[in-house]
Parts: C-alpha cells; sequence; structure tokens
C-alpha cells in the first residue's frame, strides 16, 4: 500500500502541533496511512534575521513572502515532479498555494486531491507571495471559503483533514465517508436514495439519538417504527428542506427525481402558507 504523503510549508511550524495530534488525522497517522511532514521556511534564508517577506516592487501596503525560501525548500525534497509533469493528465503529485484567490475547495475537489499519492501545501501569510510561486512552483491555488485569513495555516490544516478522511483505511466505516452532505456520488436509483443513509449531494437529514423525549422534545415517530420504506423517504424530504432553506445553490447541480421535486413543491407550499399566515399574525 502506497503512503500518502502531505508537506506543509510554512513560517509557523509550530502551529500544526495540535491540530495534527487528534482524531482521524492521528490515526491515519499513526498506522501509517499518510505521512504529515512541517517544514520551517525560515530554514531556507541566509540572512542573519531568516527573512521571509519584502515589501513589494511599485509600493503597496503590507509585506509578500519572497520567492526565495520557498522554491528551495520545495526543491530540497528532491522528489517532487515539474510543475509540468504535475500539470498534465494521470499527475500523482500537486503543490497547492493556499490563496484567497483560489479555487474554493469542496467536497469534489477534496476527493480528487485524495485520489493522489502526495501533496505539497504552501502556506501564504501576510499580504500574500510572490506572484512566481504561483506562476512557476505550484500547480494550482485553493482557498477554503470566501474571507481572508491572516495566513494559509488554518486552510492548510482544513485540507489535511478532509483529504486524509478519504483516504482508503482512514475512516472505520469508509462507506460513511460516501453518504455525508456535499457528497454528489451517493447512490441513487430512479426512485431516489437506494439507502436510508445517503444524502445525494444534498445537506444531511437530521439526527436523533437516546432518550427518545428529551425533556419534552420527542424523535420523529417515523424515525421509530422500523419501515425503511418512510424512514428513507423522512430522511430524503428533511434534507430537501435543510437544503432549501440553508443552501438553496446546492439544489442546482443535483440530480433530482421527479419524487424530489414533488417533494420540494410541498415543501415551499408549506412555506409560503407559514410564511403568510405569519404575516397576518
Amino acid at each position: 500500500m502506497t503512503k500518502y504523503r502531505i508537506d506543509i510549508l510554512t513560517i509557523f511550524p509550530d502551529f500544526f502541533r495540535g491540530p495534527l495530534d487528534y482524531g482521524i488525522v492521528r490515526r491515519a497517522r499513526e498506522t501509517g496511512l499518510v505521512e504529515i511532514d512541517i517544514h520551517d521556511l525560515r530554514a531556507f534564508t541566509k540572512d542573519k534575521h531568516r527573512t521571509v517577506d519584502d515589501r513589494p516592487f511599485g509600493g503597496g501596503e503590507g509585506m509578500v513572502l519572497k520567492p526565495e525560501p520557498i522554491f528551495e525548500c520545495l526543491e530540497s525534497f528532491g522528489d517532487v515532479a515539474s510543475r509540468e509533469l504535475r500539470l498534465s493528465p494521470g499527475a500523482r503529485q500537486s503543490v497547492i498555494l493556499l490563496s484567497a484567490q483560489g479555487r474554493r475547495l469542496d467536497q469534489t475537489l477534496a476527493a480528487e486531491l485524495s485520489t493522489l499519492d502526495r501533496i505539497v501545501l504552501i502556506c501564504g501569510r501576510y499580504e500574500g507571495v510572490d506572484e512566481r510561486i504561483s506562476e512557476h512552483l505550484a500547480d494550482r491555488e485553493v482557498s477554503i471559503g470566501d474571507y481572508v485569513l491572516s495566513g494559509g495555516e488554518l486552510g492548510a490544516m482544513v485540507i489535511v483533514d478532509t483529504v486524509t478522511r478519504l483516504i482508503p483505511g482512514a475512516v472505520g466505516n469508509q462507506a460513511s465517508t460516501r453518504q455525508e452532505s456535499f457528497t454528489e456520488h451517493a447512490e441513487l436509483t430512479v426512485d431516489g436514495p437506494s439507502s436510508t443513509c445517503v444524502s445525494g449531494g444534498l445537506l444531511d437529514y437530521p439526527h436523533y439519538t437516546r432518550p427518545a423525549d428529551f425533556r419534552g422534545m420527542a424523535v420523529p415517530e417515523v424515525l421509530m417504527n422500523g419501515n425503511h420504506d418512510q424512514i428513507r423517504s423522512w430522511r430524503r424530504k428533511t434534507a430537501l428542506a435543510k437544503t432549501l432553506r440553508n443552501r438553496p445553490d446546492l439544489l442546482e447541480r443535483v440530480a433530482l427525481t421527479a419524487d424530489d421535486k414533488e417533494l420540494l413543491a410541498q415543501i415551499k407550499l408549506a412555506q409560503s402558507i407559514l410564511t403568510q399566515s405569519n404575516g397576518k399574525n
């Protein structure tokens, strides 16, 4: 079995001491499924102040990470494929620059990265990095959301966690990773999900556990009767309702069955009636 490799280039190596030592990521490291190495960019500077940043040409606010430490750190590995090879079909490695200008991370991209053998994560800082890193070193830029962070370390850890849990063997029940919110390849039939536990690209349905009645808040009866067809239908309807309420954009790219569309129509009608009723009160 090939061990999945992750290299993280950062000016704050101690940041990762805690996040890497818990949960699925820790177990994957301990069982040899994934190897994660942290590289201090200051170790690749040549001046006594270990300078990793500088002011940009042309002026502007803030500082920018210099290209030399990042290029030399990556080159020191000796076994990272060239950018041209990494951009070619069938590439097994990727060098990723964490950047607010990058492609937004989603479950599809995480799944794609999990099929590789190795990823290198470059953590930006300050006002960004020298553009030559993006143009000539990294083969892709990735953002974890449409907001600005102080640096790429948090984003890198999000990618590590998201990708690691998709590596076969990292999660105890690997089938569970195919049944979560945003998982678009969940099993669907012409009648809808083939399992009572499949999201099919929607937000996840509500979950309940014991006690069945907690402070007067009861678990929906349908989940208690053991009728899998009814459970499947209820879960699909509640997942559709939650998605419509919180992330309606997801409905545009999910394959909806005729039953789904009918359920959505019922949900929208019920919401419309409730809105009108509240407006009169």
